[in-house]
């Protein structure tokens, strides 16, 4: 076990804790992705591993050591752990290839230079090595940050919404080469994010936050497949939520269908078109089942009446 987080408390005002008896493991070259929305202490719970912060009590063990955060370090953060907040924390005056150097061993010249050229690739940055961090964009920042963190191989890389600052194209090249270096180093990595479909495909296990209780921690598939409650059920993407009443009346075997699982069909439960849109690789349609809405995505546009199957 690399990290163990046992019975956690923390609070920011003694009449309203955040954290009440966490608990959270983390295994040697585990990707874990904590999701929530904002508010439900994702980055907190980062910065308290870090060691940013200290906690009222339980205990933070990593590789076998216990840690006691700033009231026992006179520098914050452990040695073999990277966090990349979401502040950034660039050396201005140093080029991005400096930065992205800056913890690498001057002792071999060129293996550094090949060390940050790799680092520089996976990240999209090839080609701003020379460029100063305030001519970047936030999300170029962002990459800077995470390429520097990677640089050294951490036992534990902490990650605080990577993906937030990221337009689409972007997002999804960073997405396959950082998890993918992740691997193939065998590190550690722990992820925030406040969309689960960022993570979804790479993540081992799937931690969810909801105002600071842990309130689901399971693989993905298990995840997607039985949401804990509405509120996971939502972070998952657009989902049809049925009450055990509408469950019963409409002889449904769950309470969460996502669009795509409900199919149309020649026969089966009715229901009116009210709304039919394209939406790229399917159309979006907004169906009324008596007075129930329900969104289903079909390849077609749909109108009139039609029939579902669930």
């Amino acid at each position: 076990m690399l990290l163990e987080v046992k019975n956690l408390y923390f609070n920011y005002q003694a009449e309203k804790p955040l954290f009440r008896n966490l608990n959270l493991n983390v295994d040697k070259g585990q990707i874990i992705a904590v999701v929530g929305e904002s508010g439900c202490g994702k980055s907190t719970l980062l910065g308290l591993i870090y060691g940013l912060m200290d906690w009222q009590s339980g205990e933070i063990i990593f590789d076998g050591e216990k840690l006691f955060g700033p009231k026992a370090n006179l520098v914050p953060g452990e040695a073999q752990m990277k966090l990349v907040a979401q502040n950034y924390d660039l050396m201005p005056f140093a080029t991005v290839y400096d930065n992205v150097g800056k913890f690498i061993s001057n002792t071999h010249p060129t293996s550094k230079k090949e060390k940050v050229q790799d680092l520089l690739d996976v990240v999209g940055l090839t080609d701003f090595a020379k460029v100063l961090p305030k001519n970047l964009s936030g999300g170029q920042q962002q990459r800077v940050a995470i390429a520097r963190a990677l640089a050294v191989l951490p036992k534990l890389l902490l990650l605080d919404e990577p993906f937030s600052n990221l337009d689409f194209s972007r997002k999804f090249e960073l997405r396959e080469k950082l998890f993918d270096y992740v691997k193939e180093n065998n590190l550690s990595l722990i992820i925030s994010t406040h969309d689960l479909e960022d993570v979804l495909p790479w993540a081992d296990r799937i931690v969810v936050l909801q105002q600071g209780r842990l309130v689901q921690n399971d693989n993905p598939k298990e995840t997607y497949e039985n949401p804990y409650n509405d509120y996971v059920a939502k972070l998952l993407g657009e989902v049809n939520i049925f009450t055990d009443v509408e469950k019963s009346q409409l002889n449904l075997t769950k309470k969460y269908y996502f669009p795509h699982e409900i199919k149309i069909s020649e026969t089966g439960i009715e229901a009116t078109v009210s709304d039919s849109r394209f939406a790229g690789s399917h159309y979006r349609n907004k169906l009324q089942i008596e007075d129930k809405s329900v969104i289903v995505y079909s390849n077609e546009f749909l109108d009139g009446k039609v029939y579902l199957e669930f």
